[in-house]
Parts: structure tokens; C-alpha cells; sequence
């Protein structure tokens, strides 16, 4: 599908205190594991046109390791939205498990701590061949917005949004949502929203729609 105007996301790029998303492998502590521990994906940040392509390049060395699992802690505020659904698709592909999470240190050690899903973040979710966001993390929608470059940009970031996603992308997006196992219907109503709402869901609606479970 040919895309004509400018970045098309739920936000925008990443603005002052964000950073584009990155991936590094984790290894987490837990006792019961030990120096056994699997290693997982941290996956944080804002996801930009580059990221999907980021992520294929960080599989291929990061394989290199024997206990990568393809277990992801996504934690994200948005970004471009055709650039979520193109990650979502890769997730898919290596029949990722995604945990809506972060990583803290914690009394020296790497532990899961409250994460975010928001905006586009949403879509590269969906891809997740299994979805869990637990009750300390939270996922929201936003309405998608179309940004151009700009010299005068009000944010800082070179982007200005020049109107709404026309309903041909909201279409396709609620057809990628139904592909994934997900109710087309989380994606009409994130485009029934008003521009610069964002609805976080409670865990009926992420229960109703089929986006996720509370736990693995």
C-alpha cells in the first residue's frame, strides 16, 4: 500500500526526553533460575521508520548467544505507525512473546518493572505471537495523526501534523489487528478518539478486544 504524506503515527518521532527505540539482551535475575536465567529482549523507546529493520539486525547478532529466548519487554510512548506494523509482523515471524514491561535495577538485580504500550506502540504488540500486559503496566490508544518536516516545528522534534490518517490506513490497520488474532474493533475505536486523547485500557477492554492476557 503506497503511502503519500509525510510520517504517518499515533505520535509523532521521538521529542525532547525520548530516544528511538533500542534492543539489548537482558539477562534477568530470579533465584529459582539462577546463573541459568534465559535471556530476554528489552525492547524501549520510540519506534521510528528505521526501527523494524534495527530489530532484524539485532536478531542476527544477538543469536549468536545460546539462551536468547524470543521473549520481548516492550516498553514504548508511540512512534510511526506503518513502522509498528512492520515490527509487529517480525515479532510475528519469530513467534516473539511480547510483555508490556520494563527492567530496573532492583537490590543488584535486573527485575520486570511497570512498562508502557502507547499509541502505535499498540500495532507492533499485536504482532506478538502471545501478548501479556500485566496490572502494573498499562496500554493506550491514540488517534493517528499525519506530520510533515518542518523548520517551524512546534516540538522540536522537525515534524508538524497536517491532519488525520485517511480511512483507507484505518482500514488496512483494523485488517492487520483481525490477522493477528486482535477485534478490528480496538482499532476504530482508537480512531474514534479525539486528536491528542489518549484512552488507556482497562483490563476488560484488553480482555475484550483479545489484545492480551495478565500473564503468561
Amino acid at each position: 500500500m503506497a503511502i503519500a504524506a509525510g510520517a504517518i503515527g499515533a505520535a509523532p518521532a521521538a521529542r525532547a526526553g525520548e530516544t528511538p527505540m533500542s534492543f539489548n539482551v537482558v539477562s534477568l535475575d530470579a533465584p529459582e533460575c539462577g546463573d541459568k536465567c534465559p535471556e530476554v529482549i528489552v525492547a524501549d523507546g520510540v519506534i521510528e521508520e528505521s526501527t523494524p529493520q534495527a530489530f532484524v539486525d539485532f536478531l542476527v547478532s544477538a543469536s549468536q548467544t545460546g539462551r536468547l529466548n524470543a521473549v520481548i519487554y516492550l516498553n514504548s510512548p508511540g512512534g510511526n505507525v506503518v513502522a509498528s506494523m512492520e515490527l509487529g509482523k517480525d515479532f510475528r515471524k519469530v513467534r516473539a512473546v511480547a510483555i508490556v514491561s520494563g527492567v530496573a535495577l532492583q537490590d543488584g538485580r535486573l527485575s520486570p518493572a511497570p512498562g508502557q504500550c502507547l499509541s502505535a506502540c499498540v500495532y507492533a504488540l499485536m504482532g506478538a505471537r502471545r501478548r501479556v500486559v500485566p496490572a502494573t503496566s498499562r496500554v493506550g490508544l491514540h488517534r493517528m495523526s499525519v506530520y510533515e518536516p518542518s523548520d517551524s516545528a512546534p516540538h522540536g522534534d522537525g515534524l508538524v501534523e497536517i491532519g488525520l490518517a485517511d480511512r483507507h490506513l484505518v482500514t488496512y490497520l483494523a485488517r492487520y489487528a483481525a490477522r493477528m488474532g486482535v477485534s478490528p474493533a480496538l482499532v476504530w475505536r482508537a480512531e474514534s478518539l479525539l486528536p491528542g486523547v489518549l484512552d488507556v485500557l482497562d483490563r476488560k477492554e484488553i480482555a475484550r478486544w483479545r489484545l492480551a492476557s495478565a500473564r503468561l
